[in-house]
């Protein structure tokens, strides 16, 4: 899948400094991993609408890059998919998607269309629609909600399962399952991908960082001590998401937009590893004794951050977009049950999971409806990231072709 990195640092003027505590090396920065804005489009002026949201999303980033942060992507969700193409035949549907697509690319912007069902009693044709979708369009990501306030989706599980198999069985490499995510009593307006979503009337924005590389800084320190890493990585977080937060509430004041808040989760991506900053604190790999108990120290330090916080609030564990993780994952120190216990004390559920390509539907059901039971049980933000692998094995090795995953070894379906 196509990213965009949004590159650039400027350092935060020196009369700034005592207001935010940011360093004005920028280096020490975390990236600021998404600004996400919140729209629903009008079908005869969406691309003056996105236009119109692109001003915001840009002058929030100029913001931070004003102060020292690189900001690696724009994003920009819209209302549920079904609502977006509703009254379109199933190829005009595909087709105005496709045009989404296009203009993402050309305009530098990440596209989610929310789930396709958030309710059991959704029309499962629109389905139908994201299944192409996600097969032929390279951007556009999205999600299936299988648990909420309400109880547990069924229906939704059962038809999330075959859309991942169609996926994996008719896009190139099978990577359009990178795309697509079923969540779990996850709250609107997040800025974490896949599973961003509103059902709202849009013109908000939310952010969030990738943030791992604090927590190895943190735990390098504060090694094997669980009280002093929970209070220094609440300083070091705070410190960041309220920089966010200033951004925030400026550029909605400036601009009428609605700010939404920050998730303050110490995303991962490639060698800014969470994977390498627990094995930091505990002195052993990751999977080992005590990865449960540092998963627990992060996300109640993230808990702790004082700011308006929203999305997962808590801590991702995605096998293939974190190296060590990938590398821990295919020499055995860790497995789904894994992470489903770990999944007990943050936010984290089963995420760019990598699984045979004879898993049968059936069994992936039952992946969703463990992640969903869980997230309903504790009623805490879950989602599952499934990627069955065409023609491969227990025991061989992913070979997708994104500069964002790492490949890794298959473990038999559970």
């Amino acid at each position: 899948m196509k990213r965009l990195l949004l590159l650039a640092v400027v350092l935060l003027p020196i009369q700034l400094l005592a207001q935010t505590g940011v360093s004005a090396d920028a280096s020490h920065n975390p990236k600021v991993r998404a600004i996400t804005a919140f729209v629903r489009l009008d079908r005869s002026k969406w691309e003056q609408q996105i236009a119109e949201t692109l001003t915001v999303l840009r002058k929030a980033q100029h913001e931070f890059e004003a102060e020292g942060y690189q900001v690696e992507s724009l994003r920009i969700t819209t209302q549920p998919v079904g609502e977006l193409v509703a009254g379109l035949s199933e190829d005009d549907a595909v087709s105005f998607l496709a045009r989404f697509d296009q203009l993402s690319a050309k305009e530098n912007f990440i596209p989610n269309v929310g789930p396709a069902m958030m309710h059991d009693s959704d029309d499962p044709a629109t389905m139908r629609v994201l299944e192409r979708a996600l097969s032929t369009l390279p951007n556009i990501e999205a999600s299936t909600i299988i648990a909420d306030d309400a109880g547990i989706h069924w229906k939704t599980i059962h038809r999330t399962a075959e859309l991942v198999k169609y996926v994996a069985e008719h896009s190139p490499h099978a990577q359009g399952t990178f795309n697509f995510t079923a969540t779990a009593m996850l709250k609107p307006l997040g800025p974490f991908y896949p599973g961003s979503y509103h059902d709202g009337p849009g013109r908000q924005f939310s952010i969030g960082f990738e943030g791992a590389g604090l927590v190895a800084e943190v735990f390098t320190r504060d090694k094997g001590n669980a009280a002093a890493a929970t209070a220094d990585l609440t300083a070091a977080l705070s410190k960041h998401a309220k920089v966010a937060e200033a951004v925030g509430n400026k550029v909605a004041a400036e601009t009428g937009w609605g700010f939404a808040g920050v998730d303050p989760t110490p995303a991962p991506l490639g060698d800014v590893s969470i994977a390498t900053a627990i094995e930091d604190f505990t002195g052993a790999k990751f999977g080992s004794s005590g990865t449960l108990t540092a998963a627990r120290i992060i996300t109640a330090a993230v808990k702790a951050v004082p700011v308006k916080q929203i999305g997962y609030s808590g801590l991702m564990v995605p096998i293939m977009e974190d190296k060590v993780m990938a590398q821990r994952w295919a020499e055995g120190m860790f497995n789904v049950d894994s992470l489903l216990a770990y999944s007990a004390v943050c936010g984290t559920g089963l995420d760019t999971i990598p699984l045979p390509g004879n898993i049968s539907t059936e069994q992936m059901e039952r992946m969703f409806s463990d992640v969903a039971s869980l997230a309903s049980k504790w009623n805490k933000p879950l989602s599952a990231r499934l990627q069955p692998v065409p023609g491969k094995k227990a025991g061989e090795m992913t070979e997708f072709q994104d500069p964002y995953l790492f490949n890794t070894t298959i473990h038999a379906a559970p």
